[in-house]
């Protein structure tokens, strides 16, 4: 059965987060808000937490898994960035948006896209998830929690915890973060590509 967490949204009990982040540590799944809606993450390199993400996602290989990051100084360790992408993105974050860039090699390989060889990459703004991320000390690896055949992403914590209590290890809920994924733009092909409509406004990359 899956932990819940109840977590204050402005001001996130720091045992809470602790203990959390505790089980992120120790090899676990969880379920956890970001500014856009739930994702489902576990610790980089997490061999098991990966399978677990795309069995209830059914993912294939070519899934994008997202590295959540609390800054734009860890993001730059996972990805190339040249400076016309990095003043774009610079611009951008936090907010809700979702990157595809190249990977640097400290990305596990099974991460990355496996012809392009790439990896998403997002600074959410999000009490909640910094929080997380502060207290983690590097990027979280994430998936948006949308269930398949499912037309939109779960928003309610407890519904989660009704639904995936065998498949995850925790929830942590801070109450509604909204239905809405990140907005992806792609820069991995030398031009500005949107790959998905959310959350963030694309107007700044048309």
């Amino acid at each position: 059965m899956a932990k819940y967490f109840d977590v204050h949204p402005e001001n996130p009990q720091r045992r809470t987060i602790d203990s959390v982040v505790d089980m992120i540590r120790g090899g676990k799944l969880v379920a956890y808000p970001t500014d856009s809606c739930f994702a489902l993450g576990c610790q980089l390199g997490n061999r098991d937490g990966i399978s677990r993400i795309r069995s209830i996602r059914n993912l294939d290989d070519r899934h994008h898994f997202t590295l959540v990051c609390q800054n734009f100084a860890q993001l730059g360790r996972f990805v190339q960035i040249d400076n016309d992408v990095f003043r774009a993105i610079k611009a951008a974050t936090p907010g809700s948006y979702t990157f595809i860039l190249p990977a640097t090699s400290e990305v596990p390989r099974q991460l990355l896209h496996p012809k392009k060889k790439t990896v998403g990459v997002r600074i959410p703004d999000h009490v909640v998830t910094q929080a997380l991320l502060a207290e983690l000390g590097e990027p979280l690896l994430s998936s948006t929690l949308l269930l398949p055949d499912e037309p939109e992403p779960m928003t309610q914590g407890w519904e989660i915890k009704e639904r995936l209590d065998h498949e995850v290890d925790a929830v942590l809920d801070s109450g509604d973060c909204g239905t809405e994924p990140t907005t992806v733009i792609d820069f991995s092909g030398g031009e500005v590509e949107i790959v998905r409509r959310g959350a963030g406004d694309t107007s700044r990359f048309e």
